[in-house]
């Protein structure tokens, strides 16, 4: 059977402070999806970058009197750097300054909507949300603020070019109702019906080049333009895979049959839900396939936010208390659909629970009673599980297909309660089971307590060998020890040791 393809991306953040842990989020997100992915034979490639060609950067550099590229360079690093704290499987990071694959096909993409009779220029005066980098009409403020930033946008005047948007209405509410185009959680979806209902119309796609302080890619034949910064950073998605330059990733990963799916916070639906695919109709492209929508986390009930003051440390944050519990609390913790308000001491009530109490005191159980019982030796046993012990072995048979659902859903708290269910059910089994009576009994001559004790020993290891197999997507070291301490070296296994020093969860 060939393997399946699917193209996973993350959005591309602003440069114009360090990351957070909002942006760490669907990066994990991202993550533990291709890598579930390539667990299960996929073939995968997932994307991450940065967005360097805006206005929001170019300000920012500015007000910390640094020239534009070393400010906008020092803080791409430090996104890119994120790979190891947070264990990162990315398979490419494009950055949109300096990257040269990107540039050649922003401008193709504009050469065939141009193409195609969609560009066009006219004066234009409207209210400007630079955090956004978007315009508003009066009616979509609140309060005369912006709804995403709570600031007031800026009046603006100026020729810009502009993309026919409107002519697209009908063909994306039937890509979006029909779930050619899937949206999930379904409120999404029907928030981008709503939006596509009420009207579409063209938007502005170039700014002045005076305005963009010469910051971006030049409008192809008009320098006196730049490139939109959306327009530019959508294209990442194709540009990526060498879209204008020939490169056969493009056709293996974006025109090739697989899924095309983008992880995208719930503040850019609109762009990525309807202008995105309108650009690539237009430009005679396929679409992506999927886009996964997450909330926000918060501090304090306020979204976290480079801009807005409200901001944690995702490299700090794992230094502190590991990259396990980081990316734990962010799978286990993170609602499908809601917000979620992060302090340290939930993380680590979560990592003290699940890990020192749950998942490290059950492999240490476990492989303490194999050495005490069975001199390090895991018993092989073909008899029927355990009185005790068969309810285990249905929870390890059925969890595979129960995260597959999950994830299939975009539904990572739930794809973890399906892997916690197998820590839950071996903790049940030994209770159930006491090993520690069935030794006694065979230190009194019982052979049938001997044959059990092999039964439910044997058990509680092949279930402990399956958890770490299902939870390798989710918290890759973590997974890697639990294999570790239960793969034997020369027929034994390694001595029984803590998979969380506590000193970290504290």
């Amino acid at each position: 059977m060939t393997a399946r393809r699917r193209y996973i991306t993350t959005t591309i953040p602003y440069v114009n402070a360090r990351p957070h842990l909002g942006f760490a989020l669907e990066l994990v997100q991202a993550d533990t999806l291709a890598r579930h992915h390539r667990h299960r034979g996929d073939q995968v490639r997932l994307l991450s970058g940065t967005d360097d060609n805006s206005l929001k950067n170019v300000l920012a550099a500015e007000a910390a009197g640094v020239d534009v590229q070393s400010f906008v360079d020092r803080n791409a690093d430090a996104f890119a750097a994120l790979r190891d704290p947070l264990a990162l499987s990315l398979d490419d990071f494009i950055r949109t300054s300096s990257d040269p694959r990107h540039r050649v096909g922003v401008e193709r993409l504009w050469r065939r909507s141009a193409e195609a009779g969609d560009l066009y220029r006219k004066e234009y005066e409207g209210l400007y949300c630079v955090g956004c980098e978007q315009f508003y009409t009066a009616a979509e403020l609140v309060d005369g603020r912006c709804p995403e930033h709570g600031t007031e946008p800026q009046p603006v005047a100026e020729e810009n070019w502009f993309f026919r948007l409107s002519r697209y209405t009908d063909r994306l509410h039937q890509l979006v109702s029909s779930g050619d185009l899937r949206i999930e959680p379904a409120a999404r979806r029907n928030e981008v019906l709503a939006l596509i209902e009420s009207g579409l119309h063209d938007f502005s796609v170039s700014r002045s080049h005076s305005r963009a302080r010469g910051w971006g890619i030049p409008v192809p034949g008009d320098p006196s333009q730049v490139v939109y910064v959306w327009w530019d950073a959508l294209g990442n998605y194709v540009t990526s895979l060498g879209y204008g330059t020939g490169d056969t990733a493009y056709d293996r990963w974006w025109a090739a049959d697989g899924r095309r799916v983008h992880l995208v916070g719930k503040g850019v639906v609109r762009f990525h839900a309807v202008y995105w695919p309108a650009i690539l109709l237009s430009a005679g492209l396929p679409l992506p396939t999927d886009i996964l929508v997450h909330d926000y986390l918060t501090v304090d009930g306020r979204k976290i936010s480079k801009s807005g003051g409200t901001t944690v440390d995702p490299a700090a944050l794992a230094a502190a208390y590991g990259t396990d519990a980081v990316r734990w609390w962010l799978l286990r913790d993170v609602p499908r659909v809601g917000d979620a308000d992060f302090t340290p001491d939930r993380l680590t009530a979560r990592a003290d629970a699940d890990f020192a109490g749950g998942l490290g005191n059950l492999v240490h159980r476990i492989a303490t009673m194999v050495h005490r019982y069975r001199g390090g030796a895991v018993p092989s046993s073909d008899a029927a599980p355990a009185v005790g012990a068969a309810r285990l072995v249905d929870v390890c048979r059925q969890a595979p297909g129960l995260v597959d659902a999950a994830l299939a859903d975009f539904d990572f708290r739930r794809a973890t309660r399906a892997v916690w269910s197998i820590v839950e059910e071996a903790n049940r089994c030994i209770d159930a089971t006491r090993p520690w009576e069935l030794a006694r009994a065979e230190r009194q001559g019982d052979s049938a307590s001997a044959q059990r004790l092999d039964t439910v020993l044997a058990t509680l290891v092949t279930a402990c060998r399956v958890l770490a197999d299902e939870l390798c997507p989710f918290i890759p070291d973590a997974a890697s020890r639990i294999t570790e301490q239960l793969t034997p070296v020369e027929g034994i296994l390694p001595a029984a040791r803590p998979l969380f020093p506590r000193d970290r969860l504290l």
